[in-house]
């Protein structure tokens, strides 16, 4: 107990003695002693209990706590619950200051902030962005259900996702479809989710202007390539004896060149592709191809296994999946040492069916592994320069296996090789025909 409730305890007790006291000698000088100290001890015992009550109606009322400067335990009773009271004020006033300033924080934002409640879906709060490019308005929509109001977004089967759900990267905005929005949805408690629109009309913008202009760059470089390369060709070593070695260094690069420029006409037109036709693959004619592939690109060089534990064929364009799997095939046979083997393993995940390649190459640091598959990223520049590589070729694996709903998974250690792995869901398997599959044909359309 601290010392001044202590002190405060003592001179009340004190005054209760004393009171007693004088009740009692009062009562001897009148003749009645024993009453004259029991109507005193129901005066004193009255008296708290009007004191108690008073502290019960003003606690009750939450009013404004005054002190007075006396002693006693009442009068320290006072005190503390003047500075509980100025303290709990004062915390007050520092949380709402600090949701306000949260509040004009989130309003200030350029992107689209709303409130949903987890459980019933509906609109909580949300600040002045969300007007502009969702076209929510205060307060009429303040707890309207967010699905019906963001029609004809497509957010019933996404808030079903919860945790799990991926952002929508491209949609049109409610508000103006000429408004291209990014939707995140961040569960940040129990009881409500955040979602977050972004405005990505111009940085889609951009993006199509890149894709249009490395197009027409490919194109262009074509042709004259093309007739680089056949004037290359109908120059024999026979007749420009001392520039022999030049002439097959040329026609390297401009094959290298040529191969480049085919790579970016692909990726390009992957980039522009929103969905694949589906057709079912043949996966025994495909593993022969990819078979014939490898061991041509190796000439020898590697041991190479193909393995066909699934059992099953898969779903989608047959000429785009041999490209992201020839294109697996032909990375692990250009870096991995002579002597080397590479495996590639067809089989069932679950429902899903997997396709891995395996090498026994150099192996890839693990800080490299999250960007490998973005356009012209290198691991090592001197390394693909000496292998002939476009550095395009992962990233047209990425896209194609996007098309298809499939997705890319990447393990290596360095100086043990690497493993990519095409994991397919159970959308795109087929059970297998009995009948002979027909033969694979990497020229035939898709």
């Amino acid at each position: 107990m601290p010392r001044q409730f202590r002190s405060a305890w003592f001179k009340t007790l004190a005054t209760v003695a004393a009171l007693l006291l004088l009740a009692g000698v009062l009562g001897a000088v009148i003749g009645y002693p024993g009453w004259s100290v029991a109507v005193m001890a129901l005066v004193i015992l009255v008296w708290h209990y009007w004191r108690l009550q008073q502290v019960l109606l003003r606690l009750t009322a939450r009013q404004r706590w005054e002190t007075a400067e006396a002693a006693g335990v009442w009068n320290e009773l006072d005190h503390l619950l003047f500075r509980n009271q100025q303290e709990m004020r004062g915390r007050k006033r520092r949380l709402i200051d600090m949701l306000r300033s949260y509040r004009a924080a989130a309003a200030a934002l350029p992107d689209a902030v709303v409130v949903v409640d987890r459980n019933t879906q509906r609109v909580q709060w949300f600040n002045e962005a969300a007007s502009t490019l969702l076209g929510l308005q205060h307060p009429a929509d303040m707890g309207a259900p967010l699905v019906e109001r963001l029609q004809p977004l497509p957010l019933a089967h996404w808030l079903a996702g919860g945790r799990n759900a991926e952002p929508i990267l491209d949609a049109n905005s409610p508000v103006d479809p000429a408004i291209r929005l990014h939707l995140r949805l961040i569960p940040y408690s129990d009881h409500h989710w955040l979602l977050v629109a972004r405005d990505v009309t111009k940085l889609l913008h951009l993006e199509q202007v890149r894709r249009d202009f490395v197009a027409n760059v490919s194109h262009e470089l074509r042709t004259p390539l093309t007739v680089v390369h056949g004037y290359l060709d109908m120059m024999d070593p026979e007749d420009f004896p001392d520039t022999g070695p030049m002439l097959a260094e040329m026609r390297k690069q401009s094959q290298r060149m040529a191969q480049l420029v085919e790579d970016l006409l692909t990726l390009s037109r992957l980039e522009s592709q929103r969905h694949t036709e589906l057709e079912k693959v043949p996966m025994t004619s495909m593993l022969a191809s990819l078979r014939r592939e490898g061991e041509a690109h190796s000439q020898g060089r590697h041991s190479i296994t193909i393995e066909d534990q699934a059992g099953v064929d898969l779903a989608g364009s047959t000429k785009e999946l041999h490209s992201a799997f020839s294109n697996l095939l032909t990375n692990a046979v250009r870096y991995t040492p002579a002597g080397g083997s590479i495996n590639v393993v067809f089989a069932r995940e679950g429902k899903g069916a997997v396709l891995s390649v395996s090498d026994t190459g150099y192996g890839i640091p693990a800080n490299h592994l999250p960007r490998l598959t973005e356009r012209f990223y290198r691991v090592s520049s001197s390394r693909s320069r000496e292998s002939g590589g476009t550095g395009l070729g992962l990233s047209i694996v990425k896209h194609i296996l996007g098309l298809h709903q499939a997705r890319l998974e990447i393990r290596s250690e360095v100086g043990q090789g690497s493993t990519f792995a095409c994991h397919f869901d159970a959308e795109h398997v087929r059970v297998r025909s009995n009948t002979p599959p027909t033969p694979f044909n990497e020229d035939s359309p898709a």
